[in-house]
């Protein structure tokens, strides 16, 4: 099934404790969230690759970016 994932810039913590620029994706199907460091559209696809590998449900779904990011 196609769910559509809300994407936001925001920041986020790295392990040296700094902010830095990321990405958060929402799953619109039960609120998951994935988060990836850097704003370019790869660190978009790794949020969406993740929604998938870490799906609470258990589902196999594909994810995509709602249509007004």
């Amino acid at each position: 099934m196609k769910i559509e994932c809300e994407i936001e810039e925001v920041m986020l913590e790295n392990e040296d404790m700094r902010k830095v620029p990321g990405i958060r994706a929402t799953c619109s199907n039960c609120g998951h969230t994935t988060e990836s460091f850097g704003v370019s559209d790869k660190s978009v696809k790794r949020c969406l690759i993740l929604m998938r590998e870490e799906c609470p449900e258990d589902e196999e779904n594909f994810y995509v970016v709602e249509d007004d990011y």
